[in-house]
C-alpha cells in the first residue's frame, strides 16, 4: 500500500486515486481482509410494488432472482467530504517532495471519490478555513465528479497562506446543509481556538453533525513525528505559525515534554468527546500509508 511520500506527482487527481484505489485493494486481498467486499454490484433487488421496466430479465432466467438494473444516476449514499484548508494543513513545508496534511488529504479524498464512484454512490466536497470555502453538494454524475477533482487540484496548485481556521462554525454550517442522513467524512487537524470557548464551539458543531442525523468519520490528520512526538533535534529553532506568521526562538529540549503534554491533552479530549457523540475518530498519521483512511470508509459503509 502506497505512502504519501512514495508520490512523485500530483498533476492529474484522477489518475493518481485510481493508483491508490487499485494499490488498496490488491493490498486488502492480501490481507487477513481477504474476501471482504470490494466488488460493486450493477444491480440492485427488486422491490414488490415498483414499476417492472428496468428488470433485467436475463439476470432472472439465471437466477430465478428479479434484481433492477441500476444506472449512473441512482446512488446508495451521499458522502460529504470535508476538508480543512486553513495554513496550518500545509506542515510541513512540502520540500523534495515528501508531502504535507494537505497533500495527504487530497489524496484520500480523491481515492474515496473514486472509490464511491465505483460504488454508485454520490460524492460532495465541503472546504474551508476560517470561512466555508466550497460548499458542493453530493451527486454521482461524471461531469460532477470531474469538478470534484479539480477542486482538489487547486487546493494543492493554490494553498492558503495566513488562513486561520473556524472548523466550529464551517461544521456548523455542513451539518445544516448536507443532504439528510449522509456520511460525512472530515479531514482535519483541528488545529482550532484552543482556548475552553474555542473548544465547545468544535466539540458542538460535532454534536451538531450527529443531531442532523450524519454519520461522521473525523481523519485527525497530522505528522505525527513532527506535531505529536515534537521530534525535532535538541537545538533552538524558529517556529512559525502558518495561520498568523507569529514566531517564535525557542530550545526543543526546553518545551518538549510541556508540548507533548499539551498535544496528548487535545487529542484525548477530542476523542472522548467523539465518542460521547458517536463520531468515529481515526488518527491519520501522513507518514503511513493511505489504508488508514480506506478502510475505515469501507467498513463504515458496508454498516450503513
Amino acid at each position: 500500500m502506497q505512502r504519501l511520500a512514495e508520490i512523485k506527482e500530483f498533476d492529474n487527481i484522477e489518475l493518481l486515486a485510481r493508483q491508490v484505489v487499485e494499490g488498496f485493494l490488491i493490498g486488502l486481498h492480501k490481507s487477513p481482509f481477504h474476501g471482504f467486499s470490494v466488488e460493486f454490484a450493477e444491480h440492485r433487488l427488486y422491490n414488490p410494488g415498483e414499476s417492472t421496466k428496468n428488470i433485467d430479465w436475463k439476470v432472472f432466467g439465471r437466477t430465478d432472482k428479479m434484481f433492477v438494473k441500476r444506472y449512473e444516476e441512482e446512488t446508495n449514499l451521499r458522502c460529504q467530504i470535508v476538508i480543512d484548508a486553513s495554513s496550518s494543513m500545509y506542515f510541513p513545508k512540502d520540500e523534495k517532495g515528501k508531502g504535507n496534511k494537505m497533500k495527504f488529504s487530497v489524496c484520500c479524498a480523491a481515492a474515496l471519490i473514486n472509490l464511491l464512484k465505483k460504488q454508485r454512490d454520490a460524492a460532495g466536497l465541503s472546504v474551508f478555513t476560517n470561512h466555508l470555502i466550497i460548499n458542493t453538494p453530493a451527486k454521482g454524475t461524471q461531469q460532477h465528479t470531474e469538478r470534484l477533482f479539480a477542486d482538489l487540484e487547486k487546493l494543492i496548485a493554490q494553498p492558503f497562506v495566513n488562513e486561520t481556521t473556524n472548523a466550529g462554525e464551517c461544521l456548523h454550517l455542513i451539518a445544516d446543509t448536507a443532504h439528510t442522513r449522509s456520511l460525512v467524512i472530515v479531514f482535519s487537524d483541528m488545529f482550532d481556538d484552543l482556548t475552553p470557548e474555542g473548544k465547545d464551539k468544535l466539540f458542538s458543531a460535532l454534536q451538531h453533525l450527529k443531531f442532523n442525523k450524519h454519520e461522521v468519520i473525523l481523519f485527525h490528520v497530522v505528522d505525527k513525528k513532527l506535531e505529536e512526538n515534537f521530534a525535532f533535534e535538541n537545538r533552538p529553532y524558529q517556529f512559525i505559525d502558518m495561520e498568523t506568521g507569529e514566531k517564535i526562538k525557542v530550545h526543543t529540549a526546553e518545551v518538549r515534554e510541556f508540548y507533548t503534554t499539551q498535544m496528548d491533552t487535545f487529542k484525548q479530549e477530542l476523542k472522548l468527546k467523539c465518542a460521547q457523540y458517536k463520531v468515529q475518530f481515526v488518527e491519520a498519521d501522513i507518514n503511513e500509508t493511505f489504508g488508514q483512511v480506506l478502510l475505515p470508509f469501507l467498513l463504515k459503509r458496508n454498516k450503513m
